[in-house]
């Protein structure tokens, strides 16, 4: 289908969003989440795509939420509406998802990558929490996930002042998975889904779903999770691929079964 706020293209076995509003920096519309949504379902229901890519331009990956839309809402708006709600869908995309963030990416914009598996930043990056500023908090899991990113103290201080960090604070804190020459983000981006894509997508979603329930659960809970995902893993026709290929000294072929 068409979209009008992102382009979407695929590149082998992975999937690219880029946020497209460039005018608005873009700001992240009810538009352009109706947008990201259907195109999250299509790469998460496409058995050919293992892994997913989310930018925007060189100058910025999302400068927040679009606050033309926001201004005129009341709370009952905000609350019987659910506001913010539907950006949740990235955070429960199954398939590895790889934030490539150059430029700002501020309020809504951070949320947003951080709701990928990992964030690789171009030497210009900038990442904050401005909201208190608008005399508003954020709404899409900054304050919680952040501060899971990069500790209290840090999230308490860029939340409160709403200051940006850069590229090289953020990697220091462990926001941000690894700083790569802005003129070859997208480039290392997609290299990078497309050595993720050519491993076992089912183990791939495994691995996922075992270090997200290290945030959301005890050490004993989440190491008898992994056990239990790595016992199933002996289901699979991909481990007995990958072990015999190891053996035989040979690259694997996997077929994601």
């Amino acid at each position: 289908m068409s979209y009008e706020n992102i382009i979407v293209e695929v590149h082998g076995a992975v999937g690219l969003i880029r946020l497209n509003r460039p005018k608005a920096l873009n700001a992240l519309n009810t538009a352009l989440i109706r947008e990201l949504n259907l195109a999250l379902g299509a790469f998460s229901e496409d058995p050919q795509i293992g892994a997913l890519v989310l930018t925007g331009s060189e100058k910025v990956f999302a400068a927040g939420a679009d606050i033309k839309e926001l201004q005129t809402l009341t709370y009952m708006d905000a609350y019987l509406g659910d506001a913010i709600r539907t950006w949740e869908r990235l955070s429960y995309f199954r398939k590895p998802a790889i934030a490539a963030v150059a430029g700002f990416a501020l309020g809504g914009g951070c949320e947003l990558a951080m709701m990928c598996d990992f964030i690789l930043a171009a030497e210009n990056a900038k990442f904050g929490q401005p909201e208190i500023k608008l005399g508003i908090l954020p709404g899409a899991g900054g304050t919680q996930r952040l501060a899971r990113f990069v500790g209290k103290a840090k999230a308490m201080e860029l939340c409160l002042t709403g200051r940006m960090m850069d590229a090289q604070e953020a990697e220091r804190c462990g926001l941000v998975s690894r700083i790569v020459p802005s003129e070859s983000l997208l480039e290392e981006a997609l290299r990078t889904a497309k050595a993720i894509a050519s491993m076992s997508l089912p183990i791939a979603m495994q691995i996922k779903d075992c270090i997200n329930s290290a945030y959301e659960t005890t050490m004993t809970e989440g190491v008898k999770f992994e056990r239990r995902n790595f016992h199933a893993a002996f289901a699979t026709q991909d481990q007995k691929e990958g072990m015999a290929a190891f053996i035989e000294k040979r690259p694997a072929k996997f077929v994601n079964r």
